[in-house]
């Protein structure tokens, strides 16, 4: 089996995408160049970060159009800068 390793403080995000077609609520087609990118994804693996506010699995938010996007293994994955994580997004309980 392969790893992704990732160097010099970069983080790689998980995003692929599934194969579902993307419909609008009238039944349009929405089609691959149209769709938005997404800003969230899962960490999928870390370089050597000091002190680091994520860690592998948590879900994050970050800058658009940052990072390189990459196939490894018939997935895809976004490898990109610690800095251009801008938000971990976590669960928590309604008052």
């Amino acid at each position: 089996m392969k790893e992704l390793q990732p160097l010099n403080q970069n983080v790689i995000l998980d995003i692929t995408e599934s194969n579902q077609e993307k419909r609008t609520a009238s039944g349009i087609i929405i089609p691959d160049s149209a769709k938005e990118k997404p800003k969230t994804a899962p960490v999928t693996w870390m370089g050597v970060i000091e002190n680091a506010e994520i860690k592998p699995g948590d879900t994050v938010m970050f800058k658009p159009f940052s990072g390189t996007e990459i196939d490894f293994e018939g997935k895809k994955y976004l490898i990109l800068p610690y800095a251009d994580v801008l938000a971990k997004i976590v669960e928590t309980e309604e008052i």
